[in-house]
């Protein structure tokens, strides 16, 4: 988990989140250090983030913003053909929006008391593991 200033842009730490990734193999061996996807609303649909997942072999399941779907068709056959979405695996997206108003739930959360982005991470990672105690 990375804890950002609230005017952050979230693409930009985004390879810092990707770099964090690690998830433990059933048996004996390395952990996974890279998802087979990244499901993410229109904000990460910069060319950069695409690129980005591209370079490490990492499927984009990220819906295009209108106005970069006007700018590709202004350009004609220039504007190159428009990023492939898998409407079937977005639909899950919204597994990762329940997460947040979950996390949301505890007051301190949601409205970022805490002065301190470490103490406030100890409180996200503390309200994380508490729900997944109960699950």
């Amino acid at each position: 988990m990375v804890v950002t200033g609230g005017q952050r842009n979230d693409g930009a730490v985004l390879a810092a989140v990707l770099a964090d990734i690690r998830v433990p193999r059933a048996g004996a061996g390395r952990p996974r250090t890279r998802p087979v996807a990244v499901i993410a609303d229109r904000a990460y649909s910069s060319g950069v983030t695409r690129r980005m997942l591209a370079r490490r072999g990492i499927k984009a399941v990220i819906p295009q913003k209108r106005d970069e779907i006007a700018a590709r068709k202004r350009r004609g056959r220039l504007g190159g053909r428009a990023p492939h979405l898998d409407a079937e695996v977005y639909k899950n997206r919204n597994v990762v929006e329940r997460a947040f108003a979950l996390a949301k739930q505890w007051r301190a959360i949601a409205t970022r008391y805490d002065k301190l982005a470490i103490t406030y991470r100890a409180a996200v990672v503390l309200a994380a593991c508490i729900t997944w105690s109960r699950i």
